[in-house]
């Protein structure tokens, strides 16, 4: 039974989560959740209501509780916070973005353990990390190993971080079947003897799109190579400030016919079911959820060697990571593989693989409670008491790996 694995029954978490949209952090954070419940352990989360997290955690069964937090000072949340805590005595709060940690002290002596993940990999506001994290907290969870490395660069000790990556879910990510897969390239548009490939992530800056269209025109009028690439396709998912920039660059550099702009998605399975080859050209990264569902889903992926996308695609096995900001490498990979069924197939398979050995959400779920846990054990005392008395003798599951 998956609670024999997760410790104890009665363990009551709360997670703290104020932003509005629903980006790969609120993906986690409600999977993380999900995975705890199934447990049997009794999660909550406090959020926005205005926000997607709050309706789509109420639409899976979710207790939610209204927090709105306008910025990292602001003061009048803190003593909502504190309110919240006060009547509902949990053992853990896990904070998930920095605007709801830098609450932490309106959590102190409220809980059993406080918690923070950290998903960025730039450096936090060197002034106020290492009071946050290293006292305001009793454990840091990473994504990856770059966010902890920019972690420690702002003064976190490295002996109070634990790596804790990202997880998805294998049994919704998964391979399409014949039928689901045609059914998604017609919705889109897409012919049979066409290569799609495709992008998802917010139209900013660091998620670099600009590349991506340097590199769709580089591979699409590449003489040596025009028969093939007559067919190729690029869908690109997302919204954000570059919308309008992005279009222009279209038009501007001929590809009106082989690049698509699709807005955002609020379900991107059935942009992955119609792909051939996922791309994420990403300027930095934390770790990169978007190539890991791709993964999951059996394509292959290509991406930037940067942040946590180093961790995530092994490069020739599971697809091609390329030099940052490079469209001409990233063009030859587009290439390389849209020419290739036979090495698409090959990679798309061991990216399956390799994501529900390393990255699945129940596993992520399993080292998150080993980290509560182990803040229980050796810190409850000091944190303060939750007004219970649990027993966390048996806390501990199996080892994860």
């Amino acid at each position: 039974m998956i609670a024999d694995r997760f410790g104890p029954l009665n363990m009551r978490v709360a997670g703290v989560d104020p932003e509005r949209k629903f980006g790969g952090g609120e993906v986690q954070v409600l999977g993380l959740t999900l995975e705890l419940k199934r447990a049997g352990h009794e999660v909550e989360l406090l959020c926005d209501p205005d926000g997607l997290l709050w309706r789509r955690a109420q639409q899976a069964g979710i207790a939610c509780w209204p927090l709105r937090i306008r910025n990292s000072l602001d003061f009048l949340a803190g003593l909502r916070l504190r309110r919240i805590l006060n009547r509902r005595h949990y053992d853990i709060v896990h904070f998930h973005t920095a605007r709801a940690h830098a609450l932490a002290p309106f959590a102190r002596r409220r809980a059993g353990a406080l918690i923070v993940t950290r998903r960025m990999d730039y450096p936090p506001n060197r002034w106020f990390a290492p009071w946050l994290y290293n006292q305001a907290v009793a454990g840091v969870a990473a994504i990856s190993e770059s966010v902890a490395s920019a972690l420690a660069i702002s003064g976190v000790m490295r002996e109070r971080i634990t790596i804790i990556p990202s997880g998805v879910d294998c049994r919704r990510f998964a391979p399409p079947s014949v039928a689901t897969r045609q059914q998604a390239r017609t919705a889109l548009g897409i012919g049979p003897d066409q290569v799609a490939i495709g992008a998802i992530g917010a139209l900013v800056p660091r998620k670099g799109h600009q590349v991506l269209l340097d590199a769709m025109a580089l591979a699409c009028h590449d003489g040596r190579s025009q028969a093939t690439l007559d067919g190729l396709r690029c869908l690109i998912a997302g919204a954000g400030p570059l919308h309008d920039e992005l279009a222009s660059r279209i038009e501007q550099t001929g590809l009106v016919g082989a690049v698509k702009l699709l807005g955002y998605l609020e379900e991107p399975i059935t942009l992955l079911h119609a792909l051939d080859i996922f791309v994420m050209p990403s300027l930095s990264e934390g770790l990169g959820v978007a190539a890991l569902e791709a993964a999951a889903v059996g394509l292959p992926v290509i991406a930037s060697a940067v942040g946590g996308l180093r961790e995530v695609v092994k490069d020739g096995r599971t697809g091609v990571l390329v030099r940052r900001g490079d469209p001409a490498m990233l063009a030859q990979a587009i290439r390389r593989l849209a020419v290739d069924r036979a090495e698409r197939a090959r990679m798309g398979r061991e990216s399956r693989a390799w994501v529900v050995q390393n990255w699945s959400m129940e596993l992520m779920a399993k080292r998150t409670l080993d980290l509560y846990c182990s803040c229980l054990d050796g810190g409850r005392k000091a944190a303060g008491s939750s007004g219970r008395a649990p027993d966390y003798t048996n806390c501990q599951g199996d080892p994860a790996t």
